[in-house]
């Protein structure tokens, strides 16, 4: 399967239902969602499942997908980073359901594997390229998780303040992607 030309002919063959152009799509733009979801999931094979959703949610949302909104790889990131969240707090839920055993709550606490590092795919080197307030504003959005109410009571910003900064973070990423 060739690429695309450009970001504008791959978005027109996805709304067209071109099954080749999600391929491309998902070679493209997966190995850069992926360490983001798995920072937020903390565990690989979790973070692979939420990959896989996020991509069906992309491939079956894809006409609410409004250019002028803004770009292609942002409306992904949001997609993912939202479905990842989902799937963190669904998994709260889940384990405050259910009784558990010492040995499992204390697997629950450990920390995510150390031998994965984002810098490997480049992802937290274009982050760290970002002005300090942008850079600290995505690590707790997309690295971290947090939602934006959450954010701006971490950083004691207004909301708006938070979304404003959060957006043009996103350009400026989105700039030192291409």
């Amino acid at each position: 399967m060739a690429l695309f030309a450009n970001e504008q002919e791959l978005i027109y063959r996805l709304q067209s239902r071109d099954e080749a152009a999600m391929a491309v799509f998902y070679r493209q733009y997966g190995k850069l969602l992926y360490p983001v979801i798995l920072r937020i999931v903390g565990q690989r094979p979790s973070a692979e499942d939420v990959l896989q959703d996020s991509m069906l949610k992309i491939w079956r949302s894809f006409a609410s997908y409004d250019a002028s909104k803004g770009h292609l790889f942002s409306w992904a990131l949001r997609v993912c980073r939202n479905t990842a969240i989902d799937h963190v707090r669904d998994r709260r839920v889940q384990a405050s359901r259910r009784t558990q055993t010492l040995d499992d709550s204390a697997a629950g606490r450990q920390a995510a594997p150390s031998s994965f590092s984002p810098e490997h795919v480049g992802v937290r080197e274009f982050a760290d390229r970002l002005r300090p307030e942008y850079r600290r504003l995505i690590n707790l959005l997309y690295f971290d998780g947090l939602t934006q109410a959450e954010a701006a009571e971490a950083l004691q910003m207004p909301l708006g303040t938070v979304k404003t900064h959060s957006r043009q973070a996103i350009r400026e990423l989105v700039a030192l992607l291409r």
